[in-house]
């Protein structure tokens, strides 16, 4: 693989485990310097240590994402420590309870929205005008297929994903000209440890649910993610990818 990132720094939130930590491990394996930024600390120390176990260059972060002082922050930590912020994956998310919109907690409601909705604005609203300064930058917002989607029981994390996805091409018209792109991957159903237990009855009709007849895995969303925020993609701007087996394609 080649090491298309080096001499980048990379900010990728909720990457101590899954998506996140895919992502980071691709960046850091093609020569990006990368901060590891998670609310667990101990997931966040142990994935930034895989990655420099791998000899790859990294820093874990404790990070907030809904707390817009706690993102200004990791944004400067970033900086001061590699130099520059030239990647950024907006990653971080919860997914809330299963319950219909007319019987959803009000509470859960705004704890998926301030983590899945608001924290992916205030990651902008401190990445960009960094990365204008600088005259160039990439950045992917996670949404999901449920940013063009409608999925029973999971009001808020639709909610939020679509307006993920209006958030990334609003966010994109405004920083075009400043040598900033801004993008969304919206992933299918993907393959967990949870989801693989034989014990698990959702497993088989989320599989069902996607025409190619699997999950997806996070190393594949973490390629169409590097993709995007690399050079290779130059032209790629405002745009909405879906890496789901077809799961959207109905």
């Amino acid at each position: 693989m080649s090491l298309e990132f080096e001499g980048k720094a990379a900010l990728v939130t909720g990457a101590a485990s899954g998506i996140g930590l895919a992502v980071a491990r691709r960046l850091a394996h093609s020569g990006a310097a990368v901060v590891v930024a998670d609310y667990d600390a101990d997931g966040a120390q142990l994935a930034a240590g895989e990655l420099e176990t791998a000899g790859g260059r990294a820093e874990p972060l404790v990070m907030d994402v809904t707390d817009p002082d706690s993102v200004r922050q990791a944004v400067r930590f970033t900086t001061d420590t590699y130099g520059s912020l030239d990647l950024a994956v907006n990653n971080a998310g919860v997914g809330g309870p299963s319950l219909p919109t007319g019987e959803y907690d009000i509470a859960a409601w705004d704890r998926v929205i301030a983590t899945n909705l608001s924290g992916v604005f205030y990651c902008l609203r401190h990445e960009l005008p960094v990365m204008a300064q600088a005259g160039s930058g990439a950045i992917v917002n996670m949404s999901s297929i449920l940013g063009t989607n409608g999925f029973a029981g999971a009001p808020a994390y639709v909610a939020a994903k679509h307006a993920i996805v209006g958030l990334t091409k609003t966010a994109a018209l405004e920083y075009a000209d400043k040598g900033v792109r801004v993008n969304a991957v919206g992933p299918g159903f993907i393959d967990t440890p949870l989801l693989r237990e034989t014990d698990n009855p959702m497993r088989d009709r989320l599989i069902s649910l996607h025409p190619q007849g699997r999950l997806g895995t996070s190393e594949e969303v973490a390629e169409l993610t590097a993709f995007l925020l690399s050079d290779r993609a130059s032209f790629v701007q405002g745009s909405y990818h879906l890496v789901d087996g077809a799961y959207s394609a109905r």
